[in-house]
């Protein structure tokens, strides 16, 4: 066992950057969630699966490992998630360009149709001939953000760069937890119980989930250098999931604190208060600080959503008890309510009257 007070600069540094590297994205992330429109939502169904289809996941890569050579199964992960990871970063990018560039340049328009984007083509791939073709526009912004993405990209495939592999990482990051909804409150407590379970269960039952992330050479971690003054650095690391799980949990929560604001001030509030997102995401960085702590005292792998997961629960729903608003926090949902149309009363006034037959009378 390492003992704490031996703790030197070089180690203060590395964790310290880990820290930040997590929480920074989850922090950008929520607030971007706010104005993104929700690529995919999670159902009841799906957050009970989760930890058995991401254990399926992780043991087929486990023994892909151990099967074949590490290399070619890098070699065939990394093209993947360096496509995904160039497009993550150009729209990681793309809102702080557009702030920076001139104004003419940005041709985005708020109902997020980019009918008002000049360049673009449209194309239908083999695998979509029946439906409707793909229309893809941009414009300036758009460009120049893939463009610095691309060459992130190259610098970290001809590189392996730790720091190339940080930004495809945040990006990421960044774009998981502002487009991914866990649907509710509820849904989101049932994730991460699940994995919970799921990750001590891989880090402590089995060599599994190490292995794993000390062979998969691709950016779905974040790497900073033991001793950033060494010749030859050694690294530790920071899985993604360690992140973006937790942090769309916050942003939910975020989301939540929103909507009160909306509630109690009748209209969009420009700035609200943040109890909830704020009291959880000091949580998630008082777990992730336990996690490192313990890990270096006992010198072994943790499993950060064993800190983290009880920490961001507990203190979320303590937060609604003490504020007297657990059945609200319960029934919230990021599904927009239907809104119920009510007829107008003078609408069926107006209305043409129906003509009606008459059957003749005898007399």
């Amino acid at each position: 066992r390492h003992s704490l007070t031996k703790m030197d600069a070089s180690m203060l540094i590395t964790y310290g950057s880990l820290i930040g590297m997590a929480a920074a994205p989850i922090w950008l992330g929520s607030h971007r969630s706010l104005g993104q429109k929700v690529v995919e939502s999670m159902t009841t169904k799906d957050a009970w699966m989760f930890p058995f289809v991401g254990s399926g996941v992780l043991f087929g890569l486990y023994m892909l490992f151990k099967i074949f050579h590490k290399d070619y199964i890098n070699m065939l992960l990394s093209a993947y998630f360096l496509l995904f990871g160039i497009l993550a970063l150009a729209g990681t990018l793309r809102p702080t360009l557009a702030h920076l560039l001139p104004k003419s340049l940005d041709k985005d328009d708020k109902d997020n149709t980019n009918n008002n984007k000049p360049y673009g083509f449209c194309f239908t791939p083999f695998w979509h001939k029946q439906g409707e073709p793909f229309d893809l526009r941009f414009d300036a912004v758009d460009l120049l953000s893939l463009i610095i993405s691309a060459v992130i990209g190259a610098w970290y495939v001809y590189t392996k760069h730790w720091v190339a592999n940080n930004i495809l990482g945040l990006a990421f990051s960044v774009q998981g937890i502002a487009l991914l909804s866990l649907g509710s409150y509820k849904i989101g407590c049932i994730l991460l119980s699940g994995l919970f379970f799921y990750d001590i269960f891989w880090v402590f039952g089995t060599e599994v989930m190490v292995s794993v992330a000390r062979n998969f050479d691709a950016p779905v971690k974040l790497l900073f250098p033991k001793d950033v003054f060494a010749d030859v650095y050694q690294f530790s690391m920071l899985g993604l999931g360690d992140i973006v799980i937790p942090g769309i949990f916050i942003a939910l929560l975020l989301r939540f604190d929103y909507q009160e604001g909306q509630v109690k001030d009748n209209k969009k509030p420009s700035s609200f208060p943040r109890p909830y997102f704020l009291a959880t995401f000091g949580a998630y960085v008082a777990g992730l600080v336990t996690t490192m702590v313990v890990m270096l005292y006992f010198q072994a792998a943790q499993p950060a959503l064993l800190y983290l997961v009880p920490a961001c629960m507990s203190v979320s729903f303590l937060t609604a008890v003490r504020r007297g608003e657990v059945a609200k926090l319960l029934a919230y949902s990021d599904e927009e309510p239907e809104v119920k149309k009510v007829e107008d009363p003078s609408a069926k006034t107006d209305a043409p009257k129906k003509s009606v037959k008459k059957t003749p009378k005898d007399d």
